[in-house]
């Protein structure tokens, strides 16, 4: 273990698991804090239901030249996890109305910002809802409003663009998409294989530093 030296306030090491669980070790070395940060949110997500969707999502910016300035900051994925709540609550609001049984349930997520090899900046996200709200993510370009249409919605709601504009600009990496039941036998393996792919989050790789805002952020609670 050692300490960053882009930023003294991280610990980066070589391991092949975290706390039990697997991870991409040869994506390492690993940031320890991004990785305890990620398994509090899983965690977080497992004391709150019993069954989870959980599923991986790219966002990218547009590759063009005079960006607004807040583009390169934290401030846009602020803004998407606002516009991506609120769609949630919409919808689960509405699912109640029509039966006051529907299950309700809390975005959990946890998020990552790096830069490519030319520079451009773009995020890594993983996500979690609960099952009995939600279980599938639906196909993208799909005109039906469907998970996918709600985060290609509220990205272009965070850059200030319209829906057509954003086309492309999410991604959905291959293999991203586990479902969680505690009670079901195969939950250990299926948990294993979450941690072990959401863990290139917290590579040390291709992070930025040094740009007075955080390179890092999670739901809370």
């Amino acid at each position: 273990m050692s300490i960053s030296n882009s930023n003294r306030n991280l610990t980066i090491q070589f391991v092949d698991n975290f706390n039990g669980l697997p991870v991409m070790a040869d994506k390492g070395p690993f940031i320890t804090e991004y990785l305890e940060k990620l398994r509090r949110v899983i965690g977080c997500a497992m004391d709150a239901y019993p069954r989870l969707m959980a599923f991986r999502v790219d966002l990218r910016l547009p590759n063009m030249e005079g960006l607004p300035e807040f583009y390169s900051s934290n401030k846009v994925i602020s803004r998407f996890f606002d516009s991506f709540k609120a769609k949630i609550e919409s919808d689960r609001h509405r699912a109640r109305v029509s039966s006051p049984s529907a299950h309700d349930t809390k975005v959990r997520y946890f998020w990552v910002r790096e830069a490519s090899s030319t520079g451009i900046q773009h995020y890594h996200l993983l996500i979690l809802l609960n099952k009995d709200a939600y279980h599938v993510v639906g196909k993208l370009g799909s005109d039906n409003m469907n998970m996918v249409r709600r985060l290609e919605e509220a990205w272009a709601s965070a850059l200030g663009l319209q829906f057509h504009e954003v086309s492309g600009l999410v991604e959905f990496p291959d293999n991203s998409l586990w479902w969680l039941h505690q009670n079901d036998a195969g939950f250990a393996e299926v948990l294993s294989s979450l941690f072990h792919r959401a863990s290139y989050l917290c590579k040390a790789a291709t992070k930025k530093y040094g740009q007075h805002h955080h390179g890092v952020g999670s739901s809370r609670g």
